[in-house]
Formats: C-alpha cells, structure tokens, sequence
C-alpha cells in the first residue's frame, strides 16, 4: 500500500518536473483590473459590452480573474480614458475611438471615418485584413493593445430641432456629432461639437445646440431626444459603421499569463459579436416606438450628402500631406473599401434591395 502511494506521488512528481503538467494543474494567480467606459449606465447596448466582456472572463478563468465595470464619470471622465490607461489608472477601458481624434486623426480608424466601411467591412479589415496590425502599431506609443468589441452598424444623422433642406441649412448650424465628422461637416459651415452622451439632452434642450446625433433607435430612445428634436435624419455618412473598442494597458496585458492574455481576446471578440447583434435586434422596434412617440423620419437630401462627399475628400487630402499616421492606415483602409463596395454592390446590396422591396 504505500509503495503504491510513493509510486503515484513520484509519478506526478515526475511529470511536474518534465514542464508536461496537464493545464489543471497549473496555478493561476488572481488578478482584478479596472475597466472604465465612455459609456453611461443608461446606454445599455455600449456599456453592456463592457459587462459582457467582464462576465465572460471570469468564467473563463474560474473566476480568478475579475474585471470591475465603472461607467462614465466613476473612476475618470468620459473621454479621460486614454489619459487614464497612459497614467496608469486603469488597466482597460470600453471607448469609441474617435473620440481622441484631436490627439491623432488616426484614432477614428478604429472607429467610423466619414463616407467609410460598413460593419461587415470593417470587420473584414480589422481580422483578416491589415486592419488590426496597423492599429496595433499606432497605438503602441500610447501604451495600448486595442480589441474591436463591438459595432452599431450604420448609425442615424440625428436630431434636428428644424427641418434640412438642404446643403445651406447647415450653415451655422450648432451640432453635436461624435468623431471628426464634424471636421468635415465644418466645411458646410456646420459649428459641431463633441460632448458626453449624459450631457446631449441638456444641451439641445437649452438650445445650446440646435442638432445632435448619437447612435441608432435604441439609444437615442433612451436618450428622450424626440422630445426636444422631432425631426429624425438618416443615414449618418460620418458612421456608416461605428466600432466600439477595448483598450488595454500594454503593460497590463504583457503582465498576464498566456491562458490570460486568451481569456481578454476570447471575451473580447465575444462581446464584439453580441454587441453588433443586440443593435439589429433592438433598433428596429425602437424606431417604430419613436414614431409612434412623434418623432418625424427624413431622409438627408442629396445636396447634402453630395457636399459632404466632396468635404471628406478634401479633408482626407489634407491629413494625408499632413499626417504620417493616418496616411500610412488610410492608404491600406480606402484601397481595401473600394474593393469592398465593388464586392458589397454585386451581392450583399442588390440582395438587401430586393428584399427590402418585397411584402415580408
């Protein structure tokens, strides 16, 4: 009997030594990171993938690894995130990467770019294209590893207090929009600026602005913005897709363990997915519940979008003289699109416009 004791200990003992120890066998350490969001609680779609990235590495990791969810505002301000993670703050944080457009035009890639990819596409570029080499390259000087989490898919052009007519209705314009579409929207003499989420009602309400656009039905619903705004635009060609992304700390990140470093991409590309779902799924009720509630649909007119095609062009010929960092991504982004449109035009938009014609 205790011969066969000693046989199975030395047995083990054996295989410890040999490195060939089966997985179960090795000890994780506990680790708990911070994760701040540009995203208030209300907005459950944005903040939620935080969440569902935060659940899923814990069960990933038998719950040694703990992720804390803090909303906007409740460890660093909306648009403090980078800062934050540089500093040393937090280890992770769930953003739109347009946001820091004013540290690098070359954050918005990782976003939406005016007149850019659709969802589908920017997915394509991001895992099977050059996409995410490229921005792991930009943003290893700021100390980030970047994970896409997350889509909306082409967003709404927003809320208008007064009808658009057309091109010169934007002149003077006071607006709200995300990114730097409104880089570009400047050269319709639109006066844009970039707020918190929290903050938008307020401001339209007051007539600090006179137009504000955020994201899709589900949101904006959420937001109440039909109160103060009535009339509805579409499409948002400055987020014809929009990504919402994880960054995290380099240094965080290069700290953990290989099962770890697996668990964050795993999670990551989970809630990426689910994301991107729960907007196709919830916008569509929504739009119809905002209707119902008052708000008045229009299309932007085609002088609008035509001048603002033109202004995007004009922009991007500037960054591209101007700015090393965005020409080396946006020469590889705007010769993948094309490509992408051709494609996207021969099956996946011809098959959405016949079916979208039909009695369903």
């Amino acid at each position: 009997m205790e011969r066969r004791k000693f046989l199975k200990g030395a047995g083990l003992a054996g295989v410890l030594a040999s490195g060939t120890a089966p997985a179960i066998v090795h000890a994780q350490e506990n680790i708990r990171w911070r994760l701040a969001s540009s995203f208030p609680k209300s907005l459950d779609t944005l903040i939620g993938a935080a969440e569902v990235f935060s659940n899923r590495v814990s069960e990933l990791t038998g719950g040694k690894f703990q992720v804390t969810v803090h909303a906007a505002g409740e460890l660093v301000p909306a648009f403090g995130v980078v800062d934050a993670i540089q500093q040393g703050t937090i280890e992770c944080a769930n953003t739109a990467p347009y946001y820091f457009f004013g540290k690098d035009e070359a954050f918005a890639f990782d976003c939406a770019i005016p007149f850019g990819m659709n969802e589908r596409q920017l997915n394509a570029w991001m895992f099977d294209g050059n996409g995410g080499k490229l921005l792991r390259e930009f943003y290893a000087p700021y100390n980030i590893i970047s994970f896409p989490m997350g889509n909306t898919g082409a967003q709404m052009g927003g809320w208008f207090r007064k009808e658009i007519k057309s091109v010169a209705d934007f002149n003077g314009l006071k607006f709200r929009v995300g990114g730097f579409g409104g880089r570009v929207l400047a050269k319709l003499g639109v006066v844009s600026q970039n707020i918190p989420a929290g903050e938008i009602y307020s401001a339209l309400e007051k007539g600090a602005l006179d137009a504000t656009e955020f994201v899709g039905p589900h949101d904006d619903l959420k937001l109440g913005l039909y109160r103060v705004a009535p009339y509805y635009y579409y499409p948002a060609w400055w987020e014809g897709s929009a990504q919402t992304t994880l960054y995290v700390s380099a240094k965080a990140f290069n700290g953990l363990s290989k099962e770890y470093q697996a668990a964050v991409r795993a999670a990551a590309a989970e809630s990426h997915v689910i994301t991107q779902a729960r907007y196709d799924a919830r916008n569509p009720p929504a739009l119809k519940q905002l209707i119902s509630e008052g708000a008045k649909l229009r299309r932007l007119p085609k002088d609008v979008m035509d001048a603002a095609f033109k202004a995007s062009r004009e922009v991007y010929t500037e960054l591209n003289d101007k700015n090393p960092n965005w020409k080396k991504i946006y020469d590889d982004y705007s010769r993948f699109m094309k490509e992408q449109y051709q494609w996207t035009a021969i099956a996946e938009s011809s098959y959405d416009q016949y079916m979208a014609a039909q009695k369903l």
